[in-house]
């Protein structure tokens, strides 16, 4: 009798054990378990840690919980300005409910994935080339949009979606290429432009104060000359300035003559102390001058006869003033 309740007691807890070890299921942390008892959902959704199960009634099903990364193949499409490009992205998205994303979906992860990669195809159609590669920020805002509002539905909520690659053609690389050297030219012919402007008000500024100062024309001619100067295997030639000759020139008539000299000389020549006192002395001072007296001219009647032996002149008229 008492082998028979020992082996019944042995079978039992062999049982138990089977039983337990059938029906015992651990969740992890980042997991959440949804049961099915007979193919029908469970309310309550296991959390993480141990748990049991009603062995060939009940059916449990883990759900990662974790943000998922998934690459996004590349798409070829024709942006809005019709330039032909290839586009990839990445997206990060996670589960929220996990009973939706089990039972509201067949495979949340490619509905996911194939969602993706039709919205980025409707993004390119609608972007021009500059918006792909400049100004991402607001497509990859517009990308996550058109990615979330079905995914709510699946218990899926999208984290972030990011373009990751354009490529374009190789003219179309070219053609920008060469518009960047143009621009970058323009850029440069302005700066120098700008450069010049400044330059030249300075050398206006710096003329005015030359032509102030006659003298400072000077010092920069011997400035240049010495800058010259300092290359020794190189042929000075100094321009001398006509406006120099004509400063000097000034100068030496507002000096006057030297101390000794008798002369001064003037534009006509040099002008002797008798020419300079008759100069000096006041138009009262001077001699007038003797009046000057024309003898008349005699008349026809007192003038002499033709010699003896000469002819008588012409017309019966010897010379003179015939009266009339």
């Amino acid at each position: 009798m008492l082998d028979e309740l020992l082996a019944v007691g042995a079978a039992t807890g062999a049982a138990a054990v089977v039983y337990v070890a059938a029906a015992a299921r651990v969740v992890r942390q980042y997991e959440r378990g949804v049961v099915f008892r007979l193919g029908r959902l469970r309310e309550d959704i296991r959390g993480p840690g141990f748990t049991m199960i009603v062995p060939g009634v009940d059916k449990l099903r883990k759900v990662n919980m974790q943000i998922v990364t998934m690459p996004v193949p590349a798409q070829d499409g024709i942006t809005r300005d019709n330039v032909t490009v290839r586009v990839d992205a990445v997206i990060y998205f996670k589960v929220m409910d996990a009973a939706d994303a089990v039972v509201r979906v067949e495979d949340y992860r490619f509905a996911v994935s194939q969602m993706a990669q039709t919205s980025l195809r409707s993004i390119i159609g609608k972007s021009d080339l500059d918006d792909l590669l400049s100004n991402r920020e607001k497509l990859n805002q517009g990308l996550e949009l058109m990615l979330d509002s079905p995914a709510v539905g699946w218990g899926v909520s999208i984290d972030r979606v990011e373009i990751k690659d354009v490529s374009l053609p190789e003219t179309m690389k070219r053609s920008m290429a060469r518009q960047a050297e143009a621009d970058r030219e323009r850029r440069a012919r302005v700066i120098n432009a700008d450069a010049e402007l400044q330059a030249s008000k300075k050398l206006a500024e710096a003329a005015g104060v030359m032509s102030d100062q006659p003298a400072a024309l000077q010092l920069r001619l011997l400035q240049t000359v010495v800058a010259v100067a300092a290359e020794k295997n190189s042929t000075l030639v100094l321009p001398f300035p006509v406006e120099l000759l004509r400063f000097l020139e000034r100068a030496a008539q507002q000096q006057g003559p030297p101390p000794g000299q008798e002369g001064e000389r003037t534009p006509d020549g040099p002008k002797s102390p008798e020419a300079r006192a008759a100069v000096a002395q006041p138009p009262e001072a001077q001699a007038p001058e003797a009046p000057t007296f024309e003898p008349p001219l005699p008349l026809a009647d007192d003038a002499p006869g033709p010699a003896p032996g000469q002819p008588p002149a012409a017309g019966g008229r010897a010379g003179g003033v015939t009266r009339s």
